[in-house]
């Protein structure tokens, strides 16, 4: 596991400490980040959403310097599968 993913495996548990469905954060070069109700975990499960970003751009949506909702619309994440699911996680990360 890459130290990104594991300090980003840190930064969300303290951020979701309960989560209904199954969520997947891919962060190019770097990993794959499971959330369920289980909680975070590294790990590339299928999930009923998954994320995809650079690192950069999954670090500003962590710390607040970017809005997931623009970068989806500007194509630097990309969501396949659920977007009520995207939805509920991004509730969750703000």
């Amino acid at each position: 596991m890459s130290e990104v993913v594991t300090k980003a495996v840190a930064a969300l548990s303290q951020k979701i400490d309960s989560f209904d469905s199954t969520a997947k954060f891919v962060i190019k070069d770097e990993g794959a980040i499971m959330i369920d109700e289980a909680g975070v975990r590294e790990g590339d499960d299928e999930a009923d959403v998954t994320l995809t970003a650079t690192r950069e751009v999954f670090e500003g949506i962590m710390n607040g310097d970017v809005n997931p909702a623009t970068a989806f619309m500007t194509g630097k994440l990309k969501i396949d599968g659920s977007m009520g699911v995207a939805m509920q996680l991004g509730q969750k990360l703000s």
